[in-house]
């Protein structure tokens, strides 16, 4: 999760041209209480619209404040210290961090698929994983979900990073790949080739495949859902309704954007997130259409398993541990 927002803040800081501070509130359901804070990370940006639309069309029944984390604080820093209640994370990142001690269990899934993606220039004869071999992959860097899909999509391949040469070049994918540094890059199907398009960047984009990984989730601790079993069923509840309002109504969801993300009303700024949005919102559905917030013990088990073979991971993470559907 901390690589695909960093590359949507990307799009955001170009479009907009400024952030909000490092770390910032914005408004909540009610002041009457004590609220639940979900931790949405970095800066705002429309990707988070179900959080708004929760927020604006009042479908949180429990007081909730909406915080980002910005961009120097770590995805789990906050939740651990129960600065935040709730966060947005890819089902791996929660792995790993189980794995170092870390008190996560994902109660609801945010993005039902995995939306890692190479992306190649549009003359590239690149047109499948397997070609990559023999040549140069940018990434942000060796962690988050970025690093792990693009491992497992090699493995899906036949390939090892043995078979390319991979090159951490931060967040300037765009710059990149369109000067040719590189002869790919990884990015996400709802960041990078917006951002290139708006650009006018020519680019091709490379399916992964069914990579065994869980991409991203609400997650909270053991400690506070046994302690807050109905607000954690409130805030479940309240963000499947957000991401079913954002499927059935993208505009409606923009304008509950506006409130959040600055720059909204220029026009360039809303064409580009517009598009970021109408990316964003199939990545909340089942493969029927529907949105449930339901995920899948088996495949959380199966992505303890690649990530133990891939080496990232040193001991199985049962999925009874990390996941659970008891608060839907």
């Amino acid at each position: 999760m901390r690589t695909r927002l960093a590359a949507l803040a990307v799009i955001l800081l170009t479009l907009v041209g400024c952030s909000p501070a490092a770390s910032s509130s914005v408004p909540t359901t009610s002041a009457s209480a004590e609220a639940a804070v979900i931790g949405l990370t970095y800066i705002p940006n429309v990707q988070f619209s179900p959080f708004y639309v929760g927020v604006a069309q009042k479908l949180y029944s429990t007081p909730v404040t909406l915080r980002h984390h910005g961009t120097s604080e770590g995805l789990f820093t906050a939740i651990t210290t129960g600065a935040e209640q709730f966060v947005v994370a890819g089902g791996d990142e929660v792995l790993q961090a189980r794995e170092q001690g870390t008190d996560l269990v994902a109660v609801a899934s945010y993005y039902r698929q995995y939306p890692v993606r190479i992306i190649v220039p549009g003359d590239s004869t690149i047109t499948s994983v397997a070609g990559l071999k023999g040549h140069t992959i940018g990434i942000p860097g060796k962690y988050g979900e970025s690093w792990f899909g693009f491992l497992l999509a090699l493995k899906g391949a036949g390939l090892t990073v043995n078979d390319v040469t991979v090159q951490e070049i931060g967040y300037t994918q765009q710059a990149a790949l369109a000067t040719k540094k590189v002869d790919a890059i990884v990015g996400f199907v709802n960041s990078e080739p917006i951002q290139l398009q708006a650009a006018g960047i020519a680019a091709k984009v490379i399916d992964i495949g069914a990579v065994p990984l869980v991409s991203i989730c609400l997650v909270t601790t053991h400690a506070y859902a046994t302690a807050h079993p109905d607000v954690v069923k409130a805030v479940v509840k309240g963000t499947v309704a957000g991401m079913q309002a954002v499927v059935a109504n993208q505009d409606a969801a923009f304008q509950a954007s506006t409130t959040y993300v600055p720059g909204l009303s220029d026009a360039a700024t809303a064409k580009g997130a517009k598009a970021v949005l109408a990316a964003t919102a199939p990545l909340f559905q089942n493969t029927d259409g529907t949105v449930t917030g339901t995920m899948d013990a088996t495949a959380w088990d199966a992505m303890s398993a690649a990530m133990l073979s891939a080496g990232l991971l040193k001991a199985a993470q049962p999925s009874s541990d990390a996941m659970t559907n008891a608060y839907l």
